[in-house]
């Protein structure tokens, strides 16, 4: 199968629901795992993860669309980005990328809830997810600790690797669109659910 891409919202979309916490786990280990990677190999990394710019390949592996600060990424986006107090050293833009990756991913698990209903998530997973979205760079953890947050929790627990996971994920798309014979329509509104996010996040 060739390498096709598709969005995390196009995922979440086809499914018409969250992720599940280990999909989460298994996701948020092979992000920090590329995340890692990248960042050792370019220096131009985009700044800014949300759900239509991570993708999800059909042979397990993830990649980062760039996505210039926008409106509609605004939900994901440090907020030392958006005050323009953005500093470009690497440090400093690792902070940035795992405060919107830790959006990205709570925004996923709380996919079309009722307003309601709480997000399910373990203690474990929701204290690393509040810990990637702190208001204040320095309070945020690291991707290496999150890479080994996620590993002790790999041991822990019977977790999927990230790539066995990600290609199923890739396969519900595949299988939504052919029973509605076309690709799902990737216009997730991302921006409208910002202040819900971060109120659920917070309580």
């Amino acid at each position: 199968m060739s390498s096709t891409f598709v969005t995390l919202a196009e995922v979440l979309e086809a499914r018409g629901g969250p992720l599940l916490e280990e999909e989460v786990w298994s996701l948020l280990l092979g992000t920090a795992e590329s995340l890692v990677d990248v960042s050792y190999k370019h220096n131009n990394m985009c700044n800014i993860i949300s759900p239509t710019s991570l993708l999800l390949s059909a042979t397990g592996t993830l990649a980062f669309k760039n996505c210039g600060l926008s409106d509609e990424v605004s939900t994901f986006t440090a907020p030392e980005m958006l005050q323009g107090r953005a500093s470009s050293t690497k440090p400093a833009t690792e902070r940035m990328l795992v405060y919107s990756l830790g959006m990205t991913l709570y925004w996923s698990v709380d996919f079309h809830l009722p307003q309601n209903q709480p997000v399910q998530l373990s203690d474990h997973l929701n204290s690393l997810l509040l810990s990637m979205c702190e208001d204040l760079a320095h309070r945020r953890v690291n991707l290496n600790s999150i890479l080994e947050a996620c590993e002790s929790q790999l041991k822990a627990s019977i977790l999927l690797p990230p790539a066995k996971v990600i290609r199923q994920l890739v396969e519900e798309v595949f299988h939504e669109s052919m029973d509605q014979g076309s690709l799902p329509d990737s216009n997730v509104p991302l921006s409208g659910r910002s202040q819900m996010i971060r109120e659920r996040l917070h309580g």
